[in-house]
């Protein structure tokens, strides 16, 4: 009898002990488990990477929540340095005024701004054939020299040009001025909010003419442009053709290849950025931006942006250190 007792508390002792390590592993693993919430706002052309990126690390850890909104790189940055948001997604270079104001960068992966015209253009098909220069564009979007179609397509068109620029701070418009060598503000046009914005406008006028950022032309689930946009074809040597290593427009493979090996110009092409005001301290943001870094970027090219270089990942890995 007194055999059979201490076996039962042998037994109890046993279970006992499992439990305690058991719920002791669990302590462990749940202070190790990242909590808590990110709040991210800003650029149009980082938005569904974000999205994606964001989607992707909440699987991974269940409570963390990611709050992501678009509105313009302008409200981005404003956000980030008024400590509003967490990071502020900016489609273009930092400035040194708001270094000076404490902004913190880090780039993450890169895309690129294109010309945009309706699928129903007048002389649509010599624009595809020929291209633009950058001097034509120029004279449409700066100087307003060039008013009609006919005059940029050189036809008998006499069909007048609408066109459409951003009418909030942002890095698309921004890096279209600085490829035709302005800003912004140099810009001509009706001011339309927001890459989808533009995009609608160019969709509903055959006579429109904008630029939008690569995922607001591409459909990155198809790989193919979406209906009734079109991109106009840069005329990189004018020699007023566009020759085979000029012609990488049809997908959003092609395009994106183009950028990564220096085809398309950049600007319009350039890094995308999350902007903190000062170094972020926090466990969860540092665990984020570390794996868009290393794990993330596996998402890059699915999503229809461009990869960063290894050596530029490097570099902005050694930020966060």
């Amino acid at each position: 009898m007194v055999k059979k007792t201490l076996n039962v508390i042998l037994i109890v002792c046993i279970i006992f002990s499992i439990n305690s390590c058991s719920n002791n592993a669990k302590k462990v693993n749940n202070e190790n488990e990242l909590e808590g919430t990110i709040s991210i706002s800003g650029a149009f052309a980082l938005y569904p990477m974000t999205v994606k990126w964001a989607n992707e690390f909440q699987k991974l850890h269940p409570n963390v929540r990611i709050d992501v909104s678009a509105g313009g790189a302008g409200k981005g940055i404003a956000d980030a340095l008024a400590k509003m948001v967490d990071f502020g997604m900016v489609s273009r270079g930092i400035t040194s005024e708001e270094i000076a104001k404490g902004a913190w960068f880090i780039a993450l992966t890169k895309d690129a701004v294109f010309p945009t015209i309706n699928l129903d253009n007048p002389v649509k098909n010599d624009l595809l054939k020929n291209g633009v220069t950058k001097a034509q564009f120029i004279k449409v979007f700066l100087t307003e020299e060039i008013k009609t179609w006919g005059e940029l397509a050189k036809n008998a068109s006499t069909e007048k040009i609408n066109v459409f620029t951003r009418s909030d701070a942002c890095g698309a418009a921004e890096m279209w001025g600085k490829y035709l060598g302005k800003n912004q503000e140099s810009l001509k046009g009706t001011g339309v909010f927001g890459d989808p914005g533009i995009a609608d406008a160019v969709r509903k006028d055959k006579n429109s003419i904008g630029f939008n950022n690569l995922n607001f032309v591409f459909d990155f689930k198809t790989r193919k442009k979406y209906d009734n946009i079109e991109i106009i074809p840069i005329d990189l040597n004018e020699n007023g053709k566009i020759d085979a290593d000029e012609n990488f427009y049809n997908t959003i493979d092609e395009i994106t290849a183009a950028i990564q090996a220096g085809k398309y110009p950049s600007p319009p092409a350039r890094d995308l950025y999350f902007v903190a005001k000062g170094k972020p301290e926090s466990k969860i943001a540092i665990a984020f931006l570390t794996w868009i870094l290393t794990d993330g970027q596996k998402f890059v090219k699915e999503a229809g942006y461009v990869d960063l270089p290894k050596e530029k990942i490097e570099g902005e890995l050694a930020k966060l250190k």
